[in-house]
């Protein structure tokens, strides 16, 4: 299956049609043994919710309609910490996060998003699904959670504005900018001498609409779905950050389960995050072109300034330090020398 903006604007016509919870796909013929909630904080039309509807009914099927998961997008249960919380407690057994967000309770989770770290995809999918990507679960499971093998991709994020497009690290300095509920990126905007102001995503919008702060960034994926383009002029192709969202399981949950399960359940999880990485990268593409339409004036500024800033700013070094001088090697084994 191959995602377009007609896949997307389906999509979401058909959701309409199934109420607010989207949770077409629970088994009906027989109560299951295990039914569990996995939260979002995307809109319905995102791949992320497209693949996640094909998951739960594969697992549905699979299992013989032992195991029922009902999908809430769209922060229908919470913001993204207090959805972590309910993951922690048992309220909802699946979560998918940004490590950036994770990293309020799991630290090292986000180390995969130091700014302008990571070149291309090339690089990223070889972390994540080499050594980086085994230490930060093994970080994840201290915390008592389980995270899947696969990542799902949430794209390298870019900088959109209601003032000024962003040319170079100078232009920063100064810009109310919304950012994630996450320590590294204030860190990086206090670096380029912005005013980050952290939100969560469910604020975003409003915050935008009403001059709170003056930009935000995220993936041209999250830009389109969320309609950023509404309350936003420029977009600057930084490619600043890569992020990802984990697929998070409470593990008494999780265990819970008999092992055949768990292992038809997992297949499934990461069989539907590597179609949606494939997703997210091929609706990038088309995506500029859409947003352009929709008024968006893009530009793509170079990376120099920006590294060299971080640098100057002592943003590297700090981050080592704090992550530690293993997790920081296993990083540069990807990205080459940092700092």
């Amino acid at each position: 299956m191959t995602l377009t903006r007609r896949t997307l604007l389906q999509a979401s016509a058909a959701t309409a049609l199934t109420g607010s919870v989207f949770a077409p796909f629970v088994a009906r013929a027989q109560e299951p043994e295990f039914a569990y909630k996995y939260a979002n904080n995307l809109p319905v039309t995102h791949p992320m919710n497209i693949r996640a509807a094909e998951m739960v009914e594969a697992i549905r099927k699979e299992t013989d309609g032992r195991v029922a998961i009902s999908v809430f997008p769209s922060n229908q249960l919470g913001g993204d910490t207090d959805m972590l919380s309910q993951l922690r407690s048992g309220g909802i057994e699946f979560f998918t996060l940004s490590p950036l967000i994770l990293s309020t309770l799991v630290p090292n989770a986000s180390i995969s998003g130091i700014g302008f770290a990571f070149p291309d995809y090339a690089a990223v999918w070889r972390a994540m699904d080499g050594k980086l990507g085994d230490y930060v679960r093994g970080q994840i499971a201290k915390a008592g959670i389980i995270a899947m093998d696969k990542i799902w991709d949430n794209g390298f994020r870019q900088i959109t504005t209601s003032t000024k497009p962003i040319d170079t690290a100078a232009d920063l300095k100064g810009l109310k900018i919304r950012v994630p509920v996450s320590p590294l990126w204030t860190s990086m905007f206090k670096a380029f001498g912005s005013a980050p102001a952290s939100l969560n995503f469910a604020e975003v919008y409003t915050a935008l609409q009403t001059g709170t702060v003056d930009a935000q960034e995220n993936p041209l994926a999250i830009i389109s779905t969320a309609k950023l383009y509404e309350v936003q002029k420029y977009c600057s192709l930084t490619n600043h950050m890569w992020d990802g969202f984990w697929f998070l399981a409470n593990r008494r949950a999780f265990m819970a389960m008999p092992e055949n399960l768990r292992t038809i359940v997992a297949k499934h999880i990461n069989e539907a995050g590597m179609k949606e990485r494939a997703d997210v990268a091929a609706l990038n593409t088309e995506l500029q072109k859409d947003l352009t339409a929709k008024g968006l004036a893009f530009n793509a500024p170079k990376p120099e300034s920006f590294r060299a800033q971080l640098g100057t700013a002592g943003f590297y070094g700090e981050w080592k330090g704090k992550y530690g001088d293993e997790a920081w090697s296993i990083l540069e084994t990807y990205t080459g020398k940092l700092g």
